[in-house]
């Protein structure tokens, strides 16, 4: 099988996570990192055997196969169609981009030259949201509830928390529903963040399941969890131990049978790049599309009414 020659643009936290998890995917071979810190890119990049670059030009003119994009969103279109017209493979994080019309660029440069375009929307490889959508199957989903709150950042980016924190739970609401979300009602505060930094977002979806995401930064203590009640029962999963409780078996008196749903315990960040290289070696649909990319940014941005 040819080796993949993939590189990583951004070294921020979330490139150098990529690019670790990079070095442990079979038949792929991390070359190149981009970061226009010199410092930076050279670090990253002699950690994991690869080669700095300090331009996009750079980095799009290196002969890659396949590249993740994980530098600052407003980013993301100009660099993602430079390597697409070069005939490069695509994986940018989430959000796809700042705008719509940015996004529309994205997908329209993929479908031109044959390329995937995947979205880098880890928690759909969360093996909790995985348990959960099999628990849910076949079931008629009434509402879902996600909490996803933590402290204030120490590094503040260019967004607020529904741009960076609720676009994860767009996505998961997304899909563990199979529809679109058609109302969205938000609620936004400001106390600390030049941008919203606390947020209750509550929408209704084409199949009439409602939902409700409670996100911010003003939570001492971080927590992820996720609620989805259906006309038989009750899951409730936790992201980051992924512990997931299914109640079912209402008695007359009220009472539930509980039991738990087995979740594997697989990296996420992992199982996405995996499924990454899956859609460049089959041709096959990409597991987050650059239509759901544009979705998930068209509902943010309404609720930040843009």
């Amino acid at each position: 099988m040819q080796v993949l020659k993939i590189g990583v643009a951004g070294a921020g936290v979330m490139g150098r996570n990529h690019a670790r998890v990079l070095t442990d995917i079979r038949d792929v071979d991390l070359t190149h990192v981009f970061d226009p810190d010199a410092l930076v890119a050279k670090g990253v990049a002699e950690a994991y055997g690869a080669s700095p670059v300090t331009t996009a030009e750079a980095f799009a003119d290196a002969g890659l196969d396949a590249a993740v994009i994980a530098t600052p969103n407003r980013t993301h279109a100009d660099l993602g169609v430079a390597l697409l017209e070069r005939g490069v493979h695509v994986l940018v994080e989430k959000p796809i981009a700042a705008t719509l019309e940015d996004a529309q660029r994205l997908i329209d440069a993929a479908r031109a030259n044959d390329r995937v375009l995947m979205v880098g929307q880890v928690e759909r490889f969360n093996p909790a949201v995985e348990a959960v959508k099999r628990a849910i199957a076949d079931e008629d989903v009434i509402s879902i509830q996600i909490t996803r709150v933590g402290p204030f950042p120490p590094r503040m980016g260019e967004v607020g928390v529904v741009i960076d924190l609720a676009v994860h739970d767009i996505d998961i609401i997304r899909h563990l529903t199979d529809s679109e979300i058609v109302e969205v009602q938000p609620q936004l505060a400001r106390t600390k963040a030049e941008r919203e930094d606390t947020a209750l977002l509550q929408f209704r979806l084409a199949n009439g399941t409602i939902a409700h995401i409670t996100t911010n930064w003003v939570t001492p203590y971080k927590t992820r969890t996720l609620q989805v009640a259906t006309k038989a029962k009750f899951v409730v999963a936790d992201l980051m131990t992924r512990q997931v409780t299914e109640y079912f078996g209402q008695q007359p008196d009220g009472t539930y049978s509980t039991r738990g749903v087995h979740s594997w315990p697989n990296e996420p960040l992992k199982k996405e790049l995996e499924a990454f290289v899956h859609a460049i070696r089959t041709g096959e649909t990409p597991a987050v599309t650059g239509e759901d990319g544009l979705r998930n940014l068209e509902v943010a941005l309404r609720c930040l009414g843009e």
